[in-house]
């Protein structure tokens, strides 16, 4: 009789028994972020933007100077930022046929002008959107505070007075553009 009776209690405890319908599992993800800032230019899609050709064909150019087509750069930063511009050199570097090679500085010769601004920063004197400022060797405030985001433009133009000074040639310099997280 004891067999009959624990036989119908484990039957009526296993009928009694709710089945289990869920489970709960729970795992920590944890997202390890870095500082990042990349600077391109829009139209090469890299750091090294297309080359820069200003012509003097004319007496006009040399006495009026030359300007170039707007140039568009992108900064993708996770934090706010600036950009500074300088010249890779204080003068030009020369190729052509006269020797000694003359000596053209940067300095009062090479402007830049800022085209558009959709940064979310200021331009930083002496720069602006009317008017060419000198560029030099040494690195200047473009753009301070701006906005940290993924698609971050600014654009500028350069201009180029040489004046009646120096002879026929190539006279090259790079501009360097240096954004930095504040």
């Amino acid at each position: 009789m004891k067999k009959v009776l624990t036989i119908a209690a484990i039957t009526i405890a296993a009928f009694s028994a709710k089945a289990q319908t869920s489970s709960t599992a729970t795992q920590t993800v944890n997202l390890n972020l870095s500082n990042a800032i990349e600077l391109t230019f829009t139209g090469s899609g890299t750091a090294t933007g297309a080359a820069v050709n200003l012509a003097f064909n004319t007496v006009n150019d040399y006495a009026n100077g030359v300007t170039s087509a707007n140039q568009e750069l992108r900064v993708r930063s996770n934090r706010r930022f600036g950009v500074t511009v300088r010249t890779n050199n204080a003068n030009f570097t020369y190729t052509g046929a006269v020797t000694p090679a003359p000596v053209m500085p940067v300095s009062g010769v090479l402007g830049l002008k800022i085209g558009a601004n959709s940064t979310g920063g200021a331009i930083a004197s002496p720069f602006s959107t009317s008017a060419y400022a000198g560029l030099t060797s040494t690195a200047q405030n473009l753009i301070t505070n701006a906005a940290n985001g993924g698609n971050q433009l600014f654009s500028v133009s350069y201009e180029a007075q040489p004046g009646f000074t120096y002879p026929a040639g190539t006279y090259t310099v790079d501009v360097v553009y240096t954004a930095t997280q504040l």
